[in-house]
């Protein structure tokens, strides 16, 4: 099986493996076949070559009995290319079901790499890209308690949503994260109107509220530790569990200055009882 990557919105960052696996596939399973069909019209591609291929639905209404059907290909020797509207198959859209499947019946899985708009939005908000999660789409019903669980999170993070949840979402996050925390709202990426408005939650709530249009992201800064968790013993505490991991003591060191946000001579003085006084 193969998962293929999908430009998620301009036709040029479509890689020439891409086009090729779909001139070239057997069975295609595709999120929306119609968007499929004028992706492969305007790439100027015919899907399955000249003896064509059998393009099937593959989204989250059908997903589970349509995974037994692409599984009944793949043990008959077919390949199988499963492809999104936009983006990666697996990351908020349909795949992961069928990967997992796959690795229980040893059938093997590569993937044809293509732009994802959770690392696009990332390298644009201005936010801190060395640790990052992916949240997806926010809960429609218990969105306050969700994210009210997500308020210490240290980690960047990165939401999808609709643009005419967008301005509830960020009122919500505001609340549960604080006004003044960082974010970034990217819309239509890589698109002719592609947008990055940046700044505190609060104030990107205010800005929401006039009406947003277009596929959106939002990025989140991470919570910042507690001051009683950059005290001396919480940060020796830090390093010692680096070390029980494997780490070389220099980089422990490293790493947790960088994650607590306090100088790393004052991590490596500590760890090696160095005082001000000497």
């Amino acid at each position: 099986m193969t998962l293929a990557g999908v430009p998620i919105g301009n036709l040029d960052d479509a890689p020439p493996r891409l086009l090729r696996a779909l001139e070239d596939a057997r069975v295609i399973a595709a999120e929306d076949t119609r968007r499929l069909r004028q992706f492969a019209s305007r790439a100027d591609v015919r899907l399955g070559g000249a003896e064509g291929a059998r393009v099937v639905s593959y989204y989250d209404a059908n997903e589970d009995r349509r995974t037994d059907e692409l599984l009944a290909e793949l043990r008959d020797g077919r390949d199988v290319l499963v492809v999104t509207d936009a983006g990666m198959p697996g990351v908020s859209d349909p795949g992961y079901r069928l990967v997992s499947a796959c690795a229980r019946e040893d059938i093997p899985v590569t993937a044809i790499p293509g732009p994802s708009a959770v690392t696009t939005a990332l390298v644009l908000s201005g936010l801190p890209t060395d640790r990052f999660c992916f949240e997806g789409f926010p809960p429609r019903k218990g969105l306050a308690g969700h994210l009210a669980d997500l308020a210490a999170e240290r980690r960047t993070m990165v939401f999808f949503e609709s643009p005419h949840r967008v301005a509830a979402t960020l009122e919500a996050m505001a609340e549960a994260f604080g006004a003044d925390r960082r974010a970034a709202v990217c819309r239509e990426l890589t698109k002719t109107y592609e947008e990055v408005r940046r700044g505190g939650l609060g104030e990107l709530a205010g800005w929401a509220a006039e009406g947003v249009r277009g596929e959106i992201s939002i990025v989140v800064e991470g919570a910042r530790r507690r001051p009683e968790e950059t005290d001396d013993e919480a940060l020796l505490v830090a390093v010692s569990e680096l070390e029980g991991e494997g780490l070389r003591r220099k980089e422990a060191i490293t790493r947790v200055a960088k994650r607590s946000g306090v100088p790393k001579r004052r991590v490596y003085d500590l760890v090696h009882g160095i005082t001000s006084a000497d």
